[in-house]
């Protein structure tokens, strides 16, 4: 990137505040931690220190959680959770979760190295700007003193603090490369200690696919067996039933046929809307934008859909785009109490973003086995990912950032 590039890019100057301060919070974090793990040790000879211990986990958990959510602000850079699934239930489980989930001691690692590391930063980044900034201001200063008519401290004549001026805007330059450089080689120390192992990631990301796989392979089974094959069983006897009166009684005959014949039809709907929820025969005829609108008509409230797409992704990532849709306008119709929404797909680099919103009462939550749990399961499947933004009180935000390349 070039010079003016690098200074005109914003993400140059998130960076610098991040830098900053980076040297406080790690020093704050390693008082935090070095009296809550000695504390909890030490407690731990009288079981005090048990529920101390787990509090002190979670605390840096949490904090590792609320870096990552600085670090994309601060430097672009986008670290998904880690952690394995939370159990269902049991403080024991929940425990042993915590303990051994390797991205927990990474964790706690990444607190702990933020204090050198963050010491580093701050002093250079804070002796760069201010002589930045000095050199800069030389000729206002200058200026300043020559009006005051005090003495030659910042400059001995124009001459000097012009001069003194150039020379801070190169090293404007500098220091913009510089905080660029700090901000990647932290980015990756935080991308290896916060955001997992690569293989790790993908043998997570794996084991959601086949879960969730798992999952709609039940969930068709239980379809058929309590929708379409009950009713074609109905079918079935209605027809025994017609066949042994077809001689004796063909009122009773042609009775059971129409319901026979009405069974069928009911039957033939249910598979219809099973094999819509598999895989719907617009998407694949047609696309996104013409599955979506689809979508978007049968809603009980007003959808606005817009899907900006040069060309079509990849099947897979289509599919997963009109699920997370579609489950999204099922939940916020059940439960959301919106009047209005939207639904945006756009292209964004090398993956695919699709956003919902609504104007709901917010408050969704990505709870284990529940709906929107299930929508991140189906994205992570390729590598995805899936974020729901919802406040109390509204509006609702379901984003999922689905690569085309995994």
């Amino acid at each position: 990137m070039g010079p003016l590039g690098v200074l005109v890019d914003p993400m140059t100057w998130r960076a610098v505040p991040y830098l900053l301060v980076s040297g406080v919070v790690g020093l704050a974090w390693y008082f935090v931690l070095a009296v809550t793990v000695s504390a909890s040790l030490v407690l731990a000879l009288f079981w005090v220190g048990v529920p101390l211990a787990f509090a002190t986990v979670l605390l840096w958990r949490g904090g590792a959680r609320l870096e990552r959510r600085v670090l994309r602000l601060a430097f672009g850079i986008r670290l998904a959770d880690p952690y394995r699934p939370r159990p269902e239930r049991g403080l024991g489980a929940h425990l042993r979760w915590l303990l051994k989930d390797p991205a927990t001691w990474r964790d706690l690692g990444y607190l702990l190295v933020l204090l050198p590391l963050g010491a580093i930063e701050a002093v250079f980044s804070a002796a760069m700007w201010m002589g930045t900034s000095g050199l800069l201001l030389a000729p206002v200063l200058y200026g300043l003193q020559e009006a005051s008519g005090g003495s030659g401290f910042y400059a001995e004549d124009w001459t000097t603090s012009w001069i003194a001026g150039c020379c801070g805007a190169v090293a404007l330059v500098l220091s913009a490369y510089q905080t660029r450089g700090m901000a990647w080689l932290h980015g990756t120390l935080a991308t290896v200690l916060l955001g997992g192992g690569e293989e790790e990631r993908l043998r997570a990301s794996r084991a959601r696919g086949i879960d969730a796989a798992e999952a709609e392979r039940r969930r068709i089974e239980r379809d058929l067996h309590d929708g379409a094959q009950q009713r074609l069983l109905s079918v079935a006897v209605d027809l025994g039933r017609a066949q042994s009166k077809f001689d004796s009684d063909p009122e009773t005959v042609r009775e059971l046929i129409a319901q026979a014949h009405a069974g069928t039809k009911a039957a033939i709907a249910e598979l219809r809307d099973l094999a819509r929820g598999i895989h719907p025969a617009i998407l694949s005829d047609r696309g996104l934008d013409a599955a979506l609108s689809g979508l978007a008509a049968r809603a009980p409230i007003r959808v606005d859909v817009s899907v900006e797409l040069d060309e079509r992704p990849p099947p897979a990532v289509e599919s997963i785009a009109y699920f997370i849709v579609a489950e999204s306008l099922t939940n916020l119709a059940k439960h959301s109490g919106a009047t209005e929404a939207s639904v945006t797909v756009i292209r964004d680099g090398r993956g695919v973003v699709v956003d919902v919103w609504d104007d709901g009462i917010g408050g969704a939550v990505v709870v284990p086995g529940g709906g929107l749990a299930g929508l991140a399961d189906r994205a992570a499947t390729i590598d995805g990912v899936l974020v729901v933004h919802s406040p109390v009180g509204g509006p609702t935000v379901v984003r999922a950032e689905l690569p085309c390349e995994w």
